[in-house]
């Protein structure tokens, strides 16, 4: 059987194994395809029943134009590069890979969190350069230097890695606060409970975006919800860069009024030279790598060819458009 893999360098640089897809059937791999060359997607897929896709649209013209498709694997837990809908109607199940990096996107969200706090690596970078040497003091910080334990982190989706978050925020000392769609009651603790939105807003020191990019939370750190925020708040993204509207978080950013930003995704993905962010004060932004540990790409790595086997013994699982 045909296995194409249309874009697997982000997924395996060299570090990883494809043995397990190479043992279901005969692989052709491509590091990267062109995302915008349509038929350059569809002479890639060829005859190939398996296709495997990470950021490489899979289109309703490019189902069509592959009849011989059986099976659609995402590298990742999202899929809106596929049209599952066109999929489903031509009884293609498309398998996403759920809950692969919770540790990882929860431990990176603490490291754009701690590097605002402390500015680690500047501050060792001043001290190669000389300027702990001649300093007049025994010591000296160049950004404000800042204690977690006390304070509030409000979490926006309280799913897997927001639950992640919110234990490690609870061993910081911090008190968290939660916004779900659906609530867990018994999640709740002295040290952690649901509020509503506004109030998540209004009481936060630091707020950390968790959530799905649905309709109704696209654009929803805008300039609004960001004057019900306290002065001086700190916003971190590593869900989806829509999440929040780019140019309102830089002006709240260069204000003042938004201290600090730690983002690893943004609203187009590499980044355009125009976003404003860039220039924004005191903004971090890293290139979408939370989920990247090594562990975290091997365990999905993982399920991905757990689902495909799944499919090849005829009862496939994690798949996101049910009804085929």
């Amino acid at each position: 059987m045909k296995i194409v893999i249309l874009d697997g360098y982000t997924e395996n640089p060299g570090d990883l194994s494809w043995e397990g897809f190479e043992r279901l059937g005969e692989v052709t791999l491509y590091d990267r395809t062109p995302v915008k060359d349509a038929k350059e997607i569809q002479n890639r897929i060829g005859d190939a029943k398996i296709v495997i896709t990470n950021k490489t649209p899979l289109t309703r013209e490019t189902i069509e134009a592959c009849p011989q498709i059986r099976y659609i694997g995402a590298l990742s837990t999202g899929y809106n590069v596929i049209d599952i809908e066109a999929a489903r109607e031509r009884g293609i199940p498309v398998s996403n890979i759920p809950a692969y990096g919770t540790d990882a996107v929860a431990q990176f969200t603490f490291a754009l969190l701690l590097d605002i706090c402390h500015h680690a690596a500047h501050h060792s970078q001043a001290v190669h350069e000389g300027r702990w040497s001649s300093c007049a003091d025994f010591c000296f910080w160049e950004y404000p230097l800042i204690e977690l334990a006390g304070k509030t982190m409000g979490i926006v989706g309280f799913g897997r890695i927001g639950q992640a978050v919110g234990r490690l925020a609870n061993a910081f000392g911090m008190k968290v606060l939660a916004y779900a769609a659906h609530r867990r009651p018994e999640l709740e603790t002295e040290a952690c409970r649901y509020v509503e939105l506004e109030e998540l807003f209004a009481r936060s020191d630091i707020i950390s975006l968790h959530c799905p990019l649905f309709p109704e939370t696209e654009g929803m750190i805008n300039k609004e919800s960001i004057a019900g925020m306290k002065d001086g708040v700190v916003i971190l993204n590593t869900g989806r860069g829509p999440l929040i509207v780019e140019q309102d978080l830089a002006d709240a950013l260069n204000s003042g009024k938004v201290y600090a930003a730690g983002l690893d995704v943004v609203s187009a993905e590499p980044i355009s030279e125009d976003n404003p962010l860039l220039t924004a004060k005191n903004c971090l932004i890293t290139p979408h790598i939370a989920w990247a540990s090594k562990e975290s790409r091997q365990r999905l790595m993982d399920t991905a060819v757990g689902n495909l086997e799944a499919f090849l013994a005829g009862t496939p699982v994690n798949v996101v458009n049910q009804g085929i």
